[in-house]
């Protein structure tokens, strides 16, 4: 091809670069270096897009005409743009003392052939050249602008901040067992008449239950009636005081044993109150019955303050400790959350199923947590001080190690192993190998691990001693030299 066709093909080249663009998904770029092997195989290959032949900004996927009857000029793959960095033919290149020094060549396809001297493979492709410092011991990797702009590499730097993690479990509403009461009589009685009070109801401290006639208490009430109001007893408070204490034996409720002192008479049937606020979770006293001493007639429950009975998974128990702040969920009440915080541990674990329970103490004022319902808790496992971190996505994991790459700048990025810590909120921990402000790679770190492993085993190839594995993916020491 003349000059004059070379320079023709490389301004075609230049003007369909916003069209490659589109198609291959590259951003564009300041300046494109146009490869001169592209340029002199411009009309060969199958056309990968159709540009206008009179250069404007018009192009095609497909065969097109223009208004006048033209056809589009055809754009082999060839002829199009190319963002890599130009490699020199080993013919070209300088063997001056101040240039730098070709350690080898590789192959241009990658494949694991090196030679000592320059030469073509099989298609008449120059092997590439690899100069020293190209393939530094450090373990690290240097790649074009170009690749590393299509291939989406992004850094971002290790910062301070609060990792927050959050553990997740299902359980059940239960009663505080401290503020649970039943009524039951401690003598034989009878019951006369019952409250308008069922199972459900909600009562107050001192509110009238029933009314029951019970002959030890009427005897008890007659004996410390006739002791207070003896002349020969009347001033001599042990006497008035024993008899009073057999009546609080007897749990007879302050107030009537007060009605007694005042009224100086003995009531028929007395009066028996709530002993707490509540909720009447069960009634068995009915008009005329006779209980027993023992026997529960009502059971009362104060649920203004509840139980979240939390089955945590083995694996998390280590996370919670008594004191940390729990957000519950009631699945009856949609957007709505109560907050509590862990109060006690249960030191048993369940075989069957693996968990531990731990107990949340809930406010209810509102009555709204009812026993036996179902919610799920959200345990803030996090502290309040901040930690050094980095993206989750930033991390190699090889199960027995891990790894982040090290952005350096200038399309060098170096392997570094790393200790982790807590994981949260798509962040992770780092407790050992960066300081603050170091930048790391956060997206397409694989690739640039596959070309730290290709890399890797090309210098293994033209090493004298064999092939020395230095990838971040293999069981060797993550960034371990050659």
């Amino acid at each position: 091809m003349s000059r004059l066709g070379l320079a023709g093909a490389a301004a075609a080249i230049a003007a369909a670069s916003g069209v490659a663009f589109m198609i291959r998904g590259v951003p564009p770029q300041p300046v494109a270096t146009v490869n001169p092997s592209a340029a002199r195989a411009a009309e060969a290959g199958p056309p990968i897009y159709f540009r206008d032949p009179d250069g404007r900004p018009f192009y095609s996927l497909t065969p097109k005409k223009t208004p006048d009857g033209r056809d589009y000029r055809a754009v082999p793959a060839g002829a199009d743009v190319s963002f890599d960095e130009p490699e020199r033919p080993a013919e070209a290149l300088p063997a001056a003392g101040g240039e730098r020094k070709v350690k080898y060549y590789r192959n241009p396809m990658g494949l694991a052939d090196t030679s000592p001297v320059p030469k073509k493979d099989s298609m008449g492709m120059d092997y590439i050249a690899v100069y020293e410092g190209d393939d530094s011991d450090d373990g690290s990797v240097t790649l074009s602008p170009g690749k590393i702009q299509r291939t989406g590499v992004k850094s971002a730097r290790a910062e301070l901040r609060r990792i927050r993690t959050l553990v997740r479990a299902p359980g059940t509403i239960q009663l505080d067992e401290r503020r649970l009461s039943v009524v039951a009589m401690r003598a034989e009685s009878y019951v006369q008449r019952v409250a308008d009070i069922t199972t459900g109801s909600r009562v107050t401290r001192g509110q009238p239950l029933m009314e029951i006639y019970s002959p030890a208490v009427s005897s008890a009430a007659a004996e410390y009636l006739a002791t207070i109001t003896s002349k020969a007893t009347a001033g001599i408070e042990p006497y008035g005081r024993g008899a009073r204490q057999r009546l609080m034996n007897l749990d007879v409720p302050e107030p009537v044993i007060a009605e007694i002192e005042r009224s100086r008479t003995v009531p028929i049937a007395i009066q028996w109150s709530a002993p707490r606020d509540g909720i009447v979770l069960q009634r068995t006293a009915t008009e005329g019955m006779r209980a027993q001493p023992g026997d529960v007639l009502f059971r009362i429950a104060d649920v203004s303050l509840v139980w979240a009975v939390v089955d945590l998974a083995e694996r998390d128990l280590g996370l919670v400790a008594v004191g940390q702040p729990v957000m519950v969920r009631a699945r009856s009440y949609p957007g709505r959350s109560f907050d509590g915080q862990i109060s006690v541990i249960y030191p048993q674990l369940n075989k069957e199923t693996r968990t531990a329970r731990v107990r949340v103490e809930l406010q209810n004022a509102d009555l709204a947590l009812l026993p036996d319902m179902y919610v799920d808790a959200e345990i803030d496992t996090g502290n309040g001080a901040p930690v050094l971190s980095v993206a989750e996505s930033a991390v190699l994991d090889t199960g027995s190690r891990q790894a982040v790459l090290i952005d350096k700048g200038r399309g060098r990025f170096e392997p570094r192993e790393v200790k982790l810590g807590r994981r949260g909120e798509g962040y992770v921990e780092i407790r050992d190998g960066l300081a603050e402000g170091d930048a790391v790679v956060t997206s397409a770190n694989f690739l640039i691990d596959a070309e730290s492993n290709l890399k890797a085993a090309l210098r293994g190839f033209a090493d004298p001693g064999g092939l020395h594995n230095t990838g971040l993916s293999g069981d060797e020491t993550v960034g371990a030299k050659p």
